[in-house]
């Protein structure tokens, strides 16, 4: 990692709220794109962009839920519909059951392709799948 994206990674870290750790997560340009802490995600900026809650429910900020990842790893919208599964190993598949990306267990995320297209360090692999899913960060 170039010295100045570690100097911004380190501003970022001293700038979030108190209490709040590290779980930040990156685009493929080692930029911050967000933070999740205790089930709430936060963008680059800190504003909250909505919720992971325990029983796998996803809400936005306005506390709407706008889709769930159940235990089987599951990926449904609102509406219940399928749009996706994540598998134990990290393999995250559309709802045709194609592979469209992975959730690296050193917390990198890949594409269908194998590059690199952002990191959760720290972010557990549901946490990590919900930001793919529903917050659109990583690209």
């Amino acid at each position: 990692m170039k010295l100045i994206t570690k100097i911004i990674a380190l501003v970022a870290l001293l700038a979030m709220p108190a209490g709040m750790q590290a779980q930040t997560i990156y685009n493929s340009s080692h930029a911050t794109a967000g933070y999740v802490k205790d089930g709430t995600v936060y963008n680059s900026s800190h504003a909250t962009q909505g919720y992971i809650r325990n029983d796998g429910t996803i809400e936005n900020s306005s506390h709407s839920t706008i889709g769930y990842i159940r235990s089987d790893g599951t990926v449904q919208n609102s509406s219940h519909s399928t749009i996706g599964y994540v598998r134990n190993d990290g393999t995250v598949l559309n709802s045709s059951h194609s592979t469209i990306g992975y959730i690296r267990s050193d917390g990198t995320i890949q594409n269908s392709s194998h590059s690199t297209i952002g990191y959760a360090k720290g972010v557990s692999q549901r946490d990590a799948a919900a930001v793919l899913f529903f917050f659109g960060w990583i690209r």
